[in-house]
């Protein structure tokens, strides 16, 4: 498993059984995708940390009615199977209440700001 599908598992089974927070190795990439989360409502906050001298990710879940908002993720580009979307290609994901991730020349960004910045890249992942 790569180190996103872990992020993204560990969020949510971390929703599932509660927590408030959830601890992760740190990553550029991770803590990149952490702050999309944030900015779309996903996750309530985002802090870099030390622990046994390791950097870790410390992610704030979110809650709505007591029910985890990441309630399910699909990873779409794998490391065996690059999936990239064109701008046109970039659709709303369950009727606009998911969200869809991507890795572009700009950055991570979220399906809404890709099409708002005009630019593709590779699908890493959906959540609702």
């Amino acid at each position: 498993m790569d180190s996103i599908s872990n992020m993204l598992i560990t969020m949510k089974n971390g929703g599932n059984a509660g927590k408030k927070s959830v601890f992760l190795p740190y990553s550029k990439m991770k803590n990149a995708i952490a702050e999309c989360l944030k900015k779309e409502g996903y996750v309530a906050g985002v802090l870099k940390k030390v622990r046994d001298d390791q950097p870790v990710l410390e992610v704030a879940l979110v809650y709505v009615e007591k029910k985890p908002k990441i309630t399910e993720v699909e990873r779409i580009s794998k490391q065996s199977r690059r999936v990239y979307f064109r701008m046109k290609d970039i659709h709303l994901v369950r009727n606009g209440s998911g969200l869809l991730v991507l890795s572009t020349p700009k950055g991570i960004l979220s399906g809404k700001e890709a099409r708002k910045e005009q630019v593709g890249g590779e699908a890493l992942f959906r959540v609702w």
